[in-house]
């Protein structure tokens, strides 16, 4: 029914940039909030930055000044602009969409910063 494929990740070096994207299936796009966490072996799912549907933006202290959320409703497509990324090794990038009590999540995107 609703689907999210994210893309976009791959290999960066420290200092480096890196756009994710999040394509959405299916129709109320508009209505969701988009989110994108990250992953890596062996830690906590980590909630990296959300947007909501009227644009109100949230981002993980970690992130702030260096990533930037956005969204495209008329392409049904929300982005992660990642900037100045660390040597922080592998992580997975998630994204999610809520509305209400139903929750929607990619099968996420794999990005490594290497020293």
């Amino acid at each position: 029914q609703v689907q999210l494929v994210e893309s976009g990740g791959g290999f960066v070096q420290a200092g480096g940039s890196l756009r994710l994207s999040c394509a959405a299936s299916g129709s109320g796009f508009r209505s969701w909030l988009m989110s994108w966490y990250r992953q890596g072996p062996g830690k906590q799912r980590e909630l990296v930055a959300s947007i909501s549907p009227t644009g109100i933006i949230d981002y993980a202290d970690s992130v702030k000044g260096r990533f930037t959320i956005s969204r495209d409703n008329a392409k049904n497509t929300a982005y992660l602009q990642m900037n100045s990324l660390k040597s922080e090794g592998t992580d997975v990038y998630f994204c999610t969409g809520r509305f209400y009590e139903r929750n929607f999540w990619g099968r996420g995107t794999q990005v490594t910063v290497s020293s």
